[in-house]
Order: structure tokens, then sequence, then C-alpha cells
């Protein structure tokens, strides 16, 4: 279809990169578009098992200990030290 518009002289190293241009295009365009209207695309659903931080407790220079809620349970992880330690605590009320 390019051939057509731009004639049949163009190299296809052109008209490839014309259209790799016009393709990266759109996605910017459509990415900015999402960016600029939040209400257009639907919100994520709400599941139990996401992953959220309830608190960062810096210890040291190098280390911290984070407080994790992964699916409604809590663990402890201790970062920057030789190598990470996850604690997972026991549920609330046991």
């Amino acid at each position: 279809m390019l051939d057509r518009l731009l004639g049949p002289e163009v190299p296809q190293f052109v008209v490839a990169g014309l259209a790799l241009c016009a393709v990266l295009l759109v996605i910017v365009g459509l990415s900015w578009l999402a960016r600029r209207a939040p209400g257009l695309l639907p919100p994520a659903p709400a599941s139990g098992a996401g992953i959220m931080l309830r608190g960062t407790l810096r210890l040291d220079s190098r280390r911290r200990l984070h407080l994790v809620e992964i699916g409604g349970r809590q663990a402890l992880v201790l970062t920057g030290g030789v190598s990470d330690v996850i604690v997972c605590l026991p549920p609330p009320g046991s």
C-alpha cells in the first residue's frame, strides 16, 4: 500500500522504516491518551492476592526491614545484607 503512495522507485527499507515510525507513533499516542484520560481504561479488578508494602524500618545504612502483606498474610523481609531473609508471620488472631 505504501508502495502505491510513494511510488515504485522508493527502496523497501525506506518503506519499512516509515511503517515502523507510524506504528511507534500510534503506540506513543495511545499511551499518552491512556495517561491523560484515566477513565478510558477499566480499573484493575480488586483481588485479595495483591502485594502491599505496609511499612519500612531502616536498620542501618544498608539494611532495611519491610512489612509486606501478601493476600491477607503478613511477612517481614530483611534486605540489604549478604542475603535477603523472609519471615512469614502467623495470621492475625491465631
